[in-house]
Formats: C-alpha cells, structure tokens, sequence
C-alpha cells in the first residue's frame, strides 16, 4: 500500500515528551506565581526601627513581575531545549527494538527465514513482539522447508510411473513380438497408479486450502461406513475389524473425515501380522472434542519410527512393506485433513505390537 510521507515515530515522541514537559513547566511556574500573589501584598511599608518612623510606601507585585517574567520564559525555554535533546534519545533507545523488528519483516519480505531478531532484555511488549516474530519466522521456515521436500519428492514420484510408461512403449516399438495383453496390462497397473498419486496430491491440496464446508459429522457413522468398505480388503489379508462407538458429533467435511477414516483403516489392515491380525476402530466423546482411534495388531514399532509415519512419501528401508505400497501418502493425507479441522493426530506404538492412531477433532457446540 503506498502512503504519503509524514512524521517518524522518533520525531512524534520527541514532540510530545518535549509538549509534555513544557506543559508540566508552565503550570509549575503559574502554580508558584499564584502562590506569589496570594502570599505577597501588594504593597509595602518600609518602617525604620531606630525612630519607629516611616521612609515611605513601596509597590511590590509589579516589582515582582519584573523579576519573575524573564526567568520564568528562561526556564520555559530550557525545558522546551532540553524536552528536545533528551525527548529524541529517550525516544530513539525507546525504539531500538522495533527498527531491529522493521529489519527483520524487510529481510523476511525478500524471502530469507532462517534470520532471527532474538531480541535481548527482560519481557515487555517489544519483546513480546519479537519473539512472536520469531517463533512465526520458525514456522514460516519449516512449513517452506516442507513444502518443498514435498514437492520435489511428488515430482519424484509422478516421474517414477511416467518413466515405466516410456521404457514399456520403447520395448514395444523395438519387439513388435511382445506380448500385447501383457503391455496392456502393465500400463494399466502404471497409470492406475499415476491417477491415485494425482487425485491424493489434490485431496491434500484442497485440504490445505480449507477449501471445504464445515456441516455436523457424526464420526461412529464415519466408522461404520469405512469398515464396511473396506471389509473385503481385511478378509482378503485374514483380518478381523472390530468397531465400536456412541455418537459422535464433530464438525466438518464429511467426504474428508471419510477419507480420513478409510486411510487409517486401511493403513491397519494392509500394515499388520501376516495372518489372524486385528483392527479396532473406536469413537467417543471428551469435553469440546471428538475422538476417532484405529489401533492394529502388527510389528514392534519404536516411537522414533513412529513419529516419521505421517511424512510423506516416506519408503525407506525402516517402513514395513508389504503386497500394497499405496501411494505413500496415506497418513500424510491423514495428518493434513486434521490440521485442516483444527485438531490432533496423536502416534502412539503399542507394546504388543501396532500402532494406536488417535485424532481429535471440535465437537458441535449445543445451540
């Protein structure tokens, strides 16, 4: 926004530290002239004691005025002097820290994060100020720093699909001979997962953006509905869900918070014992919050582990593999979708073996 020049903060305390004393200095001196003129006849009598006789009558207030009047603008032009000089390096230490903060929002505008104001000193509000800035700085710098290992491992990832396409469409064209229902099939499989990739990409995207209307969800009917399509899926690994739950009212995205729910119950059936594993899905109600767990029988998991589980695109050697790699964005989208209803996803190991996913999520508030 472009705005009209005008006077420095520095400039306006100086003035009204300067105006202040002045002030302060007129009504001390009016106070002492009252004070005189109440005190003080009006004239005198001057007697001389050796013959009790009297020189003669003697004006006194007017000479008084006379002695009073310049010393009082003496004094008053000392203090505007001196209200000035002092007012303006009273005013510019007063200010030394926020032209430290207007510094760093200039260095921050430019696009550099890493810097810190770090402002020294006991707590007032000027410190207050900067150690909000930084701590926004902090967040800035890491959310950025996110965003771009997320970027670039989504790059990664779509390129990984459109590269196979482009070996399998070359060894058709130098081996007419080859199989055709079997290219057909492998870049079926290929863009199959190209599409999923794209439509978790957009799902994360619209959930960050909050792009969504908030409606009343009653997350137990969320449950029942993600484990009912998802069954097949259990009983083809050999496990068993078990769901349990009163009603649970939240606010929210329904199409989201389902999509939340089917990501954590599907990341417990395909990351669980080879067989005879377990899956429970259980909702409830805390005070002004909504709670939705999913816990699964599985292998032994550190908290270490477990804190990395919601990055995205995490496949490295410590991940659990199995037949289902998905598209390793499962519990990022999780994470992301929570953050976006303003609540708390919650890791936990368990010591059996699995992991207990919690997400806590506003609940309505009663009309």
């Amino acid at each position: 926004m472009d705005r009209e020049p005008g006077l420095s903060v520095r400039l306006k305390l100086t003035l009204s530290y300067a105006g202040f004393l002045m002030t302060a200095g007129a009504l001390l001196l009016a106070a002492v002239w009252v004070f005189l003129l109440r005190y003080v006849p009006e004239r005198a009598t001057l007697i001389n004691h050796d013959d009790d006789s009297t020189n003669g009558v003697f004006p006194v207030r007017s000479g008084l005025l006379d002695v009073f009047a310049p010393r009082a603008v003496a004094v008053l032009a000392f203090l505007l002097v001196f209200g000035l000089v002092g007012g303006w390096i009273l005013a510019g230490r007063m200010l030394a820290p926020l032209t430290r903060i207007t510094d760093a929002t200039r260095l921050a505008s430019t696009g550099s994060l890493s810097h810190r104001i770090r402002l020294p000193g006991r707590k007032d509000e000027f410190r207050e100020l900067a150690d909000a800035f930084d701590k926004m700085l902090s967040g800035l710098e890491a959310h950025v720093a996110e965003q771009q290992r997320f970027a670039a491992n989504a790059s990664h990832e779509l390129r990984t699909p459109l590269a196979i396409s482009k070996a399998l469409l070359d060894v058709a064209r130098t081996d007419p001979n080859r199989d055709v229902g079997e290219l057909i099939d492998r870049l079926h499989a290929v863009n199959t997962r190209a599409i999923d990739l794209t439509e978790a990409l957009l799902l994360v995207s619209r959930a960050e953006q909050r792009s969504f209307t908030r409606e009343r969800v009653d997350l137990s009917l969320v449950a029942e509905e993600a484990t009912e399509t998802l069954l097949p899926l259990a009983e083809k690994h050999g496990v068993t869900i078990e769901t349990c739950g009163d009603i649970t009212p939240a606010v929210g995205s329904p199409a989201l918070l389902l999509q939340l729910t089917m990501n954590l119950v599907h990341n417990a059936i395909v990351h669980n014992l080879p067989e005879q594993g377990t899956v429970w899905v259980n909702t409830g109600v805390r005070p002004k919050t909504a709670v939705l767990t999913v816990e699964n029988t599985g292998e032994q998991l550190t908290p270490r582990l477990a804190s990395t589980l919601t990055e995205p695109f995490q496949r490295g050697t410590e991940r659990l593999h199995t037949d289902h790699a998905g598209v390793g964005l499962g519990l990022a989208i999780v994470k992301t979708i929570t953050q976006a209803h303003d609540g708390s996803l919650t890791l936990t190991p368990r010591s059996a073996g699995g992991i207990r996913i919690t997400v806590e999520l506003p609940a309505k508030s009663p009309h």
